[in-house]
């Protein structure tokens, strides 16, 4: 019953179109570059790579200088902490430019899932993350507006089913801190907006970052093309098979550059469109950017960072929240020379 209510069209939309400010595909050349894959709501391993790349001080503000730090997207799901996450990086994205660096967030698919009512892969942790004084009136207040929809919903399902049967499942279906958090990522709420201005894809100097990945299709694009895309998507809740947001060879989900993807394989099947090989797509997708090199997340490599392809691609989504178990890592980008990191995670 509750997967019915995700998408409450009447209830928590109103949007408007914003362009996303993390498009930096005319960004100098940056001295020092870290970029970070998935985090899942996994805020001490975060704190972990923060500290270990000389990110923050003691007290957890920035402290890189003119670092220019690149998150991959996937903050949220799977572990309890992404609202820690999220606020830890939105104070480094105000504090971050007063010493002449930058913290450029890219958007992952978890993100925009979240933005869709689509909490497969949220935990507890993260709906209790929202709970204050209010949480239990403010249930009771968006279930009496559903009261009769969600009665008569279940009357459909089972003439004898009761009121009181209907509140109470609705009620264990619904925990406390639901409501905000749906509230908070919904395309006008807080965090909602704060992802709509987050790019998809990020140029850096000459390297390029993406959540999934760059197909052929969306090189074709320009950055900015494909951030307005995203972002107006992102605006409205933009979802199904046409949306940017669900293509399996939207940047968000694309996983063609790393190995076999079977639903790239058939929306490509759908329109006929052959599938270039991996070496010849990553070439493309860097020559239309004017970039050297492609960092990637979104699948995880357990065993560590991985750098193909002459050089010309990084992924760097290692597992490094708990729920995987996998290194904690982060790339450093200095000039042509990348450099994988890896730190003690905290409590090992």
């Amino acid at each position: 019953m509750l997967g019915r209510l995700l998408r409450w069209a009447g209830i928590l939309a109103g949007a408007v179109l914003v362009t996303p400010a993390g498009s930096v595909a005319a960004a100098p050349q940056a001295p020092r570059i870290v970029a970070v894959g998935d985090l899942h709501g996994d805020y001490s391993a975060w704190m972990d790579i923060a500290r270990g790349a000389s990110l923050v001080d003691a007290q957890n503000h920035w402290a890189g200088g003119r670092t220019i730090f690149v998150q991959l997207g996937d903050i949220t799901d799977r572990g309890p902490d992404s609202l820690k996450i999220v606020r830890s990086l939105q104070q480094l994205q105000s504090e971050a430019p007063r010493a002449g660096g930058r913290v450029v967030v890219v958007l992952g698919n978890h993100e925009a899932m979240n933005l869709l009512g689509d909490f497969r892969y949220t935990t507890p942790g993260e709906y209790a993350a929202f709970v204050d004084a209010r949480s239990p009136a403010r249930r009771e207040q968006l279930y009496m507006r559903l009261r009769k929809q969600l009665e008569a919903t279940a009357r459909a399902a089972n003439p004898a089913v009761t009121p009181s049967q209907v509140r109470d499942r609705w009620l264990s279906q619904t925990p406390l801190g639901w409501v905000e958090h749906r509230q908070a990522w919904s395309p006008s709420g807080e965090l909602g907006r704060w992802a709509r201005r987050n790019p998809a894809v990020a140029k850096v100097g000459d390297s390029l970052f993406v959540h999934g990945g760059l197909s052929d299709e969306y090189s074709r694009l320009t950055i900015d093309q494909v951030n307005a895309r995203v972002a107006q998507a992102m605006a409205v809740a933009q979802a199904g098979p046409g949306s940017v947001l669900e293509d399996p060879l939207g940047p968000l989900w694309y996983r063609g550059l790393v190995g076999a993807d079977a639903d790239a394989a058939a929306a490509r099947a759908a329109t006929r469109t052959p599938t270039l090989p991996r070496d010849q797509e990553l070439a493309a997708a860097l020559q239309a950017d004017g970039a050297k090199r492609l960092v990637i997340g979104h699948t995880p490599s357990l065993a560590g960072i991985v750098i193909s392809a002459d050089g010309r691609l990084a992924r760097i989504d290692t597992g490094i929240s708990r729920y995987y178990g996998g290194p904690v890592s982060w790339l450093e980008i200095v000039g042509d020379r990348m450099t994988p990191h890896t730190v003690r995670r905290s409590g090992q």
